[in-house]
């Protein structure tokens, strides 16, 4: 018999001690758990049936959504959740590898996330068909450039932005220059391999420092430049009509570049108009032409103008 502790004489500790297998995605096999706690199948065998009946008990409650199911191939019983509210296992594979593609988290701060997301995955075959699917990728992994841990700094400036508290934050800009702010905090982003904070400064002169000093919109910083921040007492005030609104700005904000709102008229020749509307979300087209698609879209900053750039002959502005 395995040394399980000195709870696992008692039937109490038998239990805590399957439910936890059972909880970690594994199977339970009444002859090799008889032989581990040194019992008789049978013993197993109503120790399984009071776990399935605790289950039961869970969902009548409306506390949990999990069945104890067997499976003739394992020859084992193991944990099913049909909860919607749990991922399936085809739906964790697409997290995963959404968060690879991303490529915004530094490897030390990715596998700890991708490892709780695949113990998720029941049963232990499924689990090791999607970690043999992404094993490959996630060896190679590719971390941003900056190499810089931000996850843990993410809680701390949602909650500041929740609570409407001020951050004072001391900023490296592009140039290498480093500034010290003290912001309105009212969003967070991910575009293109970076995190972003959405902020409105508030210790600043905007006519002397802006090119667009009536500029409604907030400035956006790379949350990996941020050498500190502390949340300040001091709250700030946005009513709710007048809340910032991440999804409307994603709409029309390419490569997180700050500028004007802009509505822009273009030709389109390329192959592929879907892939337009998909990088323009804010893009409808006008007309269709024998050699093309004339789109309209708004936009928010200088970004489009790479975008533009980097299409050549295929758009040209109206």
């Amino acid at each position: 018999m395995e040394h399980q502790g000195m709870y696992a004489n008692y039937k109490s500790g038998r239990l805590l001690l399957l439910y936890t297998k059972l909880l970690r995605g594994e199977y339970l096999n009444k002859a090799e758990e008889a032989r581990r706690f040194g019992v008789d199948e049978k013993s197993i065998q109503r120790d399984i049936a009071d776990l399935r009946a605790f289950f039961e008990e869970q969902v009548v409650q409306g506390e949990a959504n999990q069945e104890l199911v067997y499976d003739r191939k394992c020859n084992g019983y193991y944990l099913r959740t049909t909860d919607q509210a749990t991922l399936s296992n085809d739906e964790i594979l697409a997290v995963c590898k959404i968060l690879l593609d991303s490529r915004s988290l530094c490897k030390s701060e990715l596998e700890p996330i991708i490892k709780k997301i695949l113990a998720a995955c029941v049963p232990k075959e499924n689990k090791e068909c999607v970690c043999d699917l992404i094993r490959n990728e996630l060896f190679h992994y590719i971390e941003p450039h900056h190499q810089r841990e931000i996850v843990k700094n993410l809680w701390k400036i949602g909650t500041a932005i929740k609570s409407q508290h001020m951050l004072q934050i001391q900023y490296e800009k592009q140039n290498g220059t480093v500034v010290d702010r003290i912001l309105k905090p009212v969003g967070i982003m991910v575009s293109e391999y970076y995190f972003y904070l959405t902020a409105f400064i508030d210790n600043i002169n905007r006519q002397e420092t802006f090119r667009e000093p009536n500029d409604p919109f907030p400035t956006i910083y790379r949350i990996d430049r941020i050498q500190s921040f502390t949340v300040l007492d001091a709250t700030f005030r946005v009513p709710y009509k007048d809340r910032f609104e991440e999804g409307e700005f994603r709409k029309r904000i390419q490569f997180m570049y700050g500028g004007k709102l802009r509505k822009i008229r273009f030709r389109y020749t390329g192959p592929n108009v879907e892939a337009v509307l998909d990088r323009l979300p804010t893009a409808f087209i006008e007309q269709k032409t024998e050699d093309g698609f004339i789109l309209n879209a708004e936009v928010f900053g200088d970004g489009i103008d790479m975008w533009i750039r980097s299409q050549g002959d295929y758009i040209t502005l109206l």
